[in-house]
């Protein structure tokens, strides 16, 4: 495997099986590469209740400022059934001039692309005026618990600054120089619980059943329009997500109903205010359907946007440059590490087309891995400069 080499080195990641939450080598793979570069790595397990443990790199070059980091995961979702793909998952074969394999878009090639650019740069220069940092994580695609957020928080206690991300999440939907993410909306899940009373389904003057109240409650919110956007945000929107009755009888009435919804919200909200909003709503529809209910949110990152500045311009001439586009920033889409990330530091997403991510034959295009390499050298070159 050659360092230097974007695809050789997507090619060895790939086939490490690193379904979240397992290492499965691949941050091993990362540490070898890097230390002989000067890297100083450091690795961390993180854990918590209910969740799985997690395995986590940091590796920095230099110890001045400006800290340039890269963040990004390298694990993976599962590939499914293994059967259904043309070439094996984890197999990581290059046929037609399309590397295959789960993770190669998302996002073992983008990782694999800043490290190859960051080696290059290095070996070219001799030094920075600064530091390039990587912030991997193999809890991007889990319950993002052990992961980023935790990495952040040892950084902050270490008085470890970044000054700048770039996360390398794919960002572009049809070709690579499309888009730059500058922003996302944020993310808040909601828990409703519909109490009623257990009985026959044959006798229901003699029960309370929580369904039906459940269902209008749900419809209502889904249904009641939050926003219609901002300057740089699409509208806020709420979707229910899950429900369930823990009853398994067809002749009984449940004792009580669940669901559970999830929320984007733009920058008209904050989280407080949507969370003030939304328990305003489930009091007022709970009390419309004669209904007691109980509430209660998780919140998975806030709004965020980063304003133009040097490096969304570092970012834009960069991609420029290397493809000839001009992209567009976008604040579209769901939602990323950044999440964190932005509240240490300006933050921006770019990375490869996203067009394959998460299916069967998830697959990257030779091509784009050397391009997207050459966009991360000249934005490395461009933001010391």
């Amino acid at each position: 495997m050659d360092a230097h080499d974007p695809v050789s080195l997507t090619q060895a990641l790939i086939r490490c099986p690193s379904v979240t939450p397992k290492e499965a080598g691949a941050l091993t793979l990362l540490e070898n590469v890097l230390e002989p570069y000067g890297f100083e790595v450091h690795r961390m397990r993180f854990s918590d209740v209910d969740t799985p443990d997690v395995e986590n790199l940091y590796a920095r070059f230099g110890t001045q400022g400006p800290n340039l980091c890269f963040a990004g995961h390298t694990d993976v979702v599962p590939p499914g059934k293994e059967s259904d793909w043309t070439y094996p998952p984890f197999g990581a074969e290059i046929h037609d001039g399309y590397l295959y394999g789960r993770g190669a878009v998302d996002m073992k090639g983008d990782v694999a692309c800043f490290v190859a650019a960051a080696i290059r740069t290095i070996e070219k220069k001799g030094g920075l005026r600064g530091s390039i940092s990587l912030l991997i994580t193999g809890d991007e695609e889990g319950p993002s618990v052990n992961g980023t957020v935790k990495v952040l928080e040892w950084m902050k206690d270490r008085e470890e600054r970044i000054d700048a991300c770039i996360v390398g999440e794919p960002s572009n939907p049809e070709q690579l120089g499309d888009m730059i993410k500058i922003g996302r909306r944020g993310s808040l899940t909601g828990k409703i619980v519909v109490h009623g009373k257990q009985g026959h389904v044959a006798y229901p003057q003699k029960a309370d059943n929580p369904v039906p109240k459940l269902a209008r409650i749900l419809d209502r919110l889904a249904n009641t329009p939050l926003d219609d956007g901002s300057k740089d945000f699409q509208p806020s929107n709420l979707e229910a997500t899950i429900i369930s009755v823990p009853n398994s009888a067809a002749n009984v009435i449940p004792e009580e109903a669940h669901a559970t919804f999830n929320v984007r919200y733009n920058d008209h909200w904050s989280r407080k205010t949507m969370e003030a909003f939304l328990k305003e709503r489930c009091a007022a529809e709970a009390e419309a359907a004669n209904a007691k209910i109980t509430v209660s949110f998780h919140g998975t990152g806030d709004v965020f946007l980063t304003k133009p500045g040097p490096l969304v311009q570092c970012m834009i001439e960069a991609v420029k440059d290397v493809t000839g586009r001009v992209p567009e920033l976008s604040t579209n889409g769901g939602t990323s590490d950044a999440r964190f990330i932005q509240e240490y530091c300006p933050v921006v997403e770019f990375g490869l087309v996203n067009k394959t991510i998460h299916q069967i034959d998830e697959h990257v295009e030779v091509r784009d891995l050397h391009r997207l390499t050459e966009i991360y050298e000249r934005m490395i070159e461009a933001y010391f400069a």
